[in-house]
């Protein structure tokens, strides 16, 4: 393998779904996040990313079974909006930027394809502050100010770093509309509640309410 493999499980019916990204990070927000979004929507995997851009290890499941490191790409239609919801593995090393970059690419290819309306990416954000906040980022004034109309807070800090920066920026060069959504948190150890505030928040910007615990 020398290039990024797409494998496709199955092809699902969509209508300008809303594409959500959490990857492994900083809390590991973005993924617990994620993987909350699936469970709630009741989200069916659809396709695998694999690359040679991802670190030289296996993953093995309690039956021993070994698999190369991936993205996964989970279905589902909503009350209000379709999604695609993307997690995974891991991500390239953060010092190989051609990488990076690389794979960026591929994913607003694939949100392309598949006609996404928007595109959503989830993560953590380094802070030392108790009170639970989503911080954002967007490719327009118009979707920021939505957002800090849902109670989201601008971030004004400098860098959104990995994939979940990168594929918005990438994104507004592609003119496809997009916006980070980060949860503050020590970052020490997995968040499940700075990831739980994403996910609330997300929610709210998909259209649904959600109650206080799953």
């Amino acid at each position: 393998m020398d290039q990024p493999v797409i494998r496709y499980i199955f092809s699902p019916t969509l209508n300008n779904p809303i594409f959500v990204q959490g990857l492994p990070g900083i809390g590991n927000v973005g993924k617990i996040a994620a993987n909350l979004l699936i469970k709630f929507s009741g989200a069916k995997l659809f396709a695998e990313l694999y690359s040679p851009y991802f670190p030289d290890y296996v993953s093995t499941g309690s039956d021993g079974i070994c698999r190369l490191p991936r993205y996964e790409f989970y279905a589902a239609s909503m009350e209000n909006n379709d999604v695609i919801i993307m997690t995974g593995d891991t991500q390239p090393s953060f010092d190989d930027v051609v990488a990076q970059y690389y794979l960026c690419s591929e994913i607003i290819d694939f949100t392309i394809k598949n006609k996404c309306s928007l595109i959503v990416t989830l993560g953590g954000l380094p802070s030392s502050e108790t009170e639970p906040k989503v911080y954002v980022a967007a490719t327009s004034p118009r979707l920021v100010m939505e957002l800090i109309d849902k109670g989201a807070v601008i971030y004004t800090k400098g860098r959104v770093i990995g994939a979940t920066g990168l594929v918005l920026g990438l994104a507004k060069e592609m003119r496809v509309e997009g916006a980070c959504l980060l949860g503050s948190t020590t970052g020490f150890q997995a968040d499940k509640g700075a990831a739980f505030t994403v996910f609330k928040f997300l929610m709210k910007l998909l259209g649904s309410e959600v109650k206080e615990s799953l």
